[in-house]
């Protein structure tokens, strides 16, 4: 009887140990996808706030060159 407890004991171990690393990978791709939307964010803030002067210094580089 003392076996076919340890058997039980140990399946349900295992099995439980594999739900707990399914519910990993899934909050895993959670994460990834929450941070590529703040990197996402955070590019188009970066952008909007610096575009215009970045444009105006990429213009007078290429008037410095052409001249």
């Amino acid at each position: 009887m003392e076996k076919v407890l340890r058997m039980i004991v140990a399946m349900h171990v295992r099995l439980t140990d594999a739900t707990d690393a399914a519910k990993d990978r899934g909050a895993t791709a959670t994460e990834y996808a929450v941070l590529v939307a703040f990197i996402a964010l955070a590019i188009i803030i970066a952008v909007t706030l610096f575009g215009t002067d970045l444009s105006a210094w990429f213009n007078s580089l290429a008037a410095k060159l052409h001249s």
